[in-house]
């Protein structure tokens, strides 16, 4: 391959396949797939990751679904955040260009198109580099919610500790920026390598020799010796991203490098050791995973000896305005362009959307807006055409759902509290009045009549409350 960008386009139809190559070959190297396994297999084999991806959403087993070229969305920006995805489908209905979206895409088109349009996209997309793309400024995290305060606390008592730590977070969260930038380049570590591997984006037969290195000759094609990440990684951060993704037989060996740092290249038996600080991250419950045989418990609790959670954006206030300013003065000046501005009621709607998809999603559709509006006021119906209001509109059903579900659940539980303890009351009353009646009755004698006079009730009053004890 030449030093063009490399472009992965997956459809099973092969003549759009043969003919977006053909079309392409000017400007990128190309490589194409038909389906999902296919396409993830062929990631693996790859010497170097795409840039572009042109993605068609009918793709086997379900051609007539959008579900596989969902899927697949969410598997090449898992293995390639940077990774810039236009969906190319015929279900060009807008429920599944904004789903798409919301995913992580940088765009939806609609077939057929026209490929001059198609390349102008492409073109567009590479523009916006990733360099500084990430939410992050050089002194930290962009917001001043309470949950990006509480993070930057946690960063900053753990950064240089020698200690593994457990980045949690959804999907689009940020949590690359928080291994890369804050638990690296702005500790004691910075002038170490930073290696950062995802587990999900490589064979599992490759990452046990990619980790630990291997020795000449110790699989096919083992030619020469080479050292593995924990080796390359030195005294610096190692960073293995979806770590959930690690396969059964590797986590004992993983377990071993956390524990004392040994750890053998595929091939040898002599024992090296690791200096390297492990950061991993993982979009999974891992616990879940425990309880579900698919992750070691002894694993999870040595790599969590610190873990922090990145909040998702639903969660984090105002500070959508701050990632929004921040991300379009970047794309604008990356574009040499004036950057757009929201109108009083879009900046609304944009304090009001959750984001789904969290800082990817925001990302990519301050992206769009930069490449179609530089310059220009968006009103709320341009941005409510860019947002995913369906996942909102799930969310919130949900949401209310549950709080009616939960609401009902506690008035019944307050009912069964109220009449237990009315119960509970009835009884307490009863056996202290008997008590006081008999306590009476012992000072007068047994005489019924003169205890009623100490207690200062009627007789036959007295009477009727003694009748009561037999009934009951």
């Amino acid at each position: 391959m030449s030093n063009k960008p490399l472009l992965l386009v997956v459809d099973d139809d092969p003549l759009i396949s043969d003919a977006l190559s053909y079309a392409f070959a000017a400007e990128y190297d190309i490589v194409t797939s038909h389906a999902r396994p296919h396409c993830l297999a062929l990631l693996q084999q790859l010497r170097r990751t795409p840039q572009a991806a042109l993605v068609d959403l009918g793709l086997p087993p379900l051609p007539h679904r959008p579900d596989e070229g969902f899927a697949l969305i969410g598997d090449l920006l898992a293995r390639a955040p940077e990774m810039k995805i236009i969906v190319l489908s015929g279900q060009n209905g807008d429920d599944n260009a904004r789903h798409a979206r919301t995913l992580g895409a940088i765009e939806f088109v609609g077939k057929p198109c026209d490929p001059g349009h198609l390349l102008k996209l492409l073109r567009q997309a590479l523009t916006f580099s990733a360099t500084g793309s990430n939410a992050a400024t050089v002194s930290g995290l962009i917001g001043e919610s309470l949950p990006m305060q509480r993070l930057r606390l946690q960063l900053a008592q753990y950064a240089n500790l020698s200690f593994p730590i457990l980045i949690e977070g959804e999907s689009g969260s940020g949590k690359d920026v928080v291994a890369s930038r804050c638990l690296h380049l702005e500790t004691e570590r910075r002038q170490q390598p930073f290696l950062a591997l995802n587990c999900a984006a490589i064979s599992p037969s490759l990452l046990e020799p990619t980790l630990f290195g291997h020795a000449r000759g110790a699989f096919t094609g083992a030619t020469t010796a080479k050292a593995g990440y924990f080796e390359e990684a030195g005294e610096g951060t190692l960073f293995l991203d979806e770590i959930g993704e690690l396969p059964p037989d590797l986590q004992p060996k993983l377990l071993r490098v956390l524990e004392n740092g040994e750890y053998q290249r595929v091939g040898e038996t002599q024992t090296r050791i690791s200096r390297a600080r492990i950061v991993t991250a993982t979009n999974r419950d891992l616990r879940l995973e425990i309880k579900a045989g698919r992750f070691r418990a002894d694993l999870y609790h040595r790599l969590s000896v610190f873990s922090v959670s990145v909040p998702p954006l639903r969660e984090m206030g105002r500070d959508r305005l701050l990632l929004l300013d921040h991300f379009r003065r970047l794309y604008a000046s990356q574009a040499h362009c004036q950057p757009f501005s929201l109108a009083p009621d879009a900046e609304a709607v944009w304090l009001d959307y959750s984001f789904p998809g969290n800082v990817r999603e925001l990302r990519n559709i301050v992206i769009r807006l930069t490449a179609r509006q530089a310059g220009q006021i968006v009103d709320s119906g341009s941005l409510l055409a860019e947002f995913d209001i369906s996942e909102d509109v799930d969310r919130n059903h949900h949401v209310e759902s549950a709080d009616a579900s939960a609401a009902q659940r506690l008035q019944a539980a307050l009912k069964h509290l109220q009449g237990a303890a009315r119960i509970d009351l009835d009884a307490t009353l009863t056996a202290w009045e008997r008590s006081y009646i008999e306590a009476a009755l012992e000072l007068s004698g047994g005489n019924v009549s003169q205890a009623a006079r100490r207690i200062g009730i009627n007789r036959t009053t007295l009477y009727n409350r003694m009748e009561s004890w037999h009934r009951s």
